[in-house]
């Protein structure tokens, strides 16, 4: 409905405070990149080292350049993303990704992010740039804000492995989808539906 239709979802506010956490940790893993180091809360649980080029990993992390992308040509379809920075061991990639959250973690990350490793691992490997079949997910979560208003964090560095078929798979269903005819509504069992059906839209 959003991508063929252009009937988009009703938007609340979007809370800012991620995009800011995400802006200060790419400047602070930078620092660290230009001095062929890891940042300490890390450099004994991560292996590698920060991937060098600055000037493509800029490309990587602006998705509108569409420099690090799969191509389906049997689907016509372009999966396109933007990658916060990338781990280079053995002459191997592995994508790094930032997680920023409020609390620490209760369930297996892979559940919630096993698919946006993958891609980056696809779209990787597509660019030229051979993967291991791993990712790193880094966390984030507020521990205490001291006197001074500086907010202290743990910092958990979490090693996932990757599937790329996986990630081809996604983007053939996904390209099924949108050259298909418009989906059966779902009932009150997807909440979009139900708004569409309310409003007259479907």
């Amino acid at each position: 409905m959003d991508k063929v239709k252009k009937i988009k979802r009703p938007r609340g506010i979007f809370p800012s405070l991620p995009g800011g956490m995400d802006a200060v940790l790419k400047k602070y893993f930078d620092i660290y990149r230009k001095n062929g180091k890891l940042p300490p809360e890390i450099d004994n649980k991560v292996e590698g080292s920060l991937f060098s080029d600055m000037k493509k990993l800029d490309n990587w992390r602006n998705w509108r350049k569409c420099e690090l992308q799969y191509i389906d040509d049997k689907n016509d379809a372009c999966l396109t993303g933007a990658l916060d920075d990338c781990i280079v061991k053995d002459g191997f990639y592995v994508p790094l990704d930032y997680k920023t959250r409020g609390w620490a973690l209760k369930e297996n990350p892979a559940k919630y992010y096993q698919l946006q490793l993958d891609c980056y691992c696809l779209m990787l490997e597509s660019s030229g740039c051979k993967t291991c079949k791993k990712g790193y997910l880094v966390f984030y979560w507020p521990l205490a804000v001291t006197e001074d208003g500086i907010v202290k964090f743990h910092v958990e560095p979490i090693l996932l492995s990757t599937d790329i078929g996986n990630a081809k798979d996604m983007v053939a269903k996904a390209s099924n989808i949108l050259n298909s005819d418009v989906p059966p509504v779902q009932g009150e069992s997807c909440q979009y539906c139900a708004y569409l059906n309310i409003s007259g839209r479907y």
